[in-house]
């Protein structure tokens, strides 16, 4: 059997590294599905607590801060910069929203709905979704 060349040793390292490149750009592509499928389940989810919440301020308060960490670990993961950035925004603003009574309960969920709309349609652009 013939030994193989040289030549053919470039070849090869060059094949090996377009492979490599390769399988990142579809670990980001899987990343970035992930995020797209993820971040809206969490803004919907979050809309839903809210809404049967209103007259429990600790427990709305609770849920507002499980939804911003959940858009951080979103925004970690996320390989799109807008949508990283949307929800790195998302999750402040909700970490920002403190509820101490009924009456903040509903100015809450009435600020939550108006930013989460926003988001979503952020995040539909930066997923290609029209």
């Amino acid at each position: 059997m013939r030994p193989l060349k040289s030549r053919f040793l470039p070849l090869a390292l060059f094949a090996a590294g377009v492979f490599a490149a390769g399988c990142s750009d579809v670990n980001n592509t899987i990343d970035q599905a992930q995020a797209c499928l993820e971040a809206p389940k969490i803004v919907a989810d979050l809309g839903t607590q809210l809404t049967q919440l209103t007259n429990d301020p600790q427990a709305m308060d609770k849920a507002l801060d499980e939804a911003a960490t959940k858009l951080n670990e979103v925004a970690d993961t996320a390989a799109n910069t807008t949508l990283k950035e949307a929800s790195d925004s998302l999750a402040a603003t909700l970490t920002g929203i403190t509820v101490t009574d009924v009456n903040g309960a509903v100015d809450a969920a009435q600020k939550v709905a108006g930013e989460s709309a926003a988001y979503v349609e952020k995040i539909a652009q930066a997923c290609g979704v029209s």
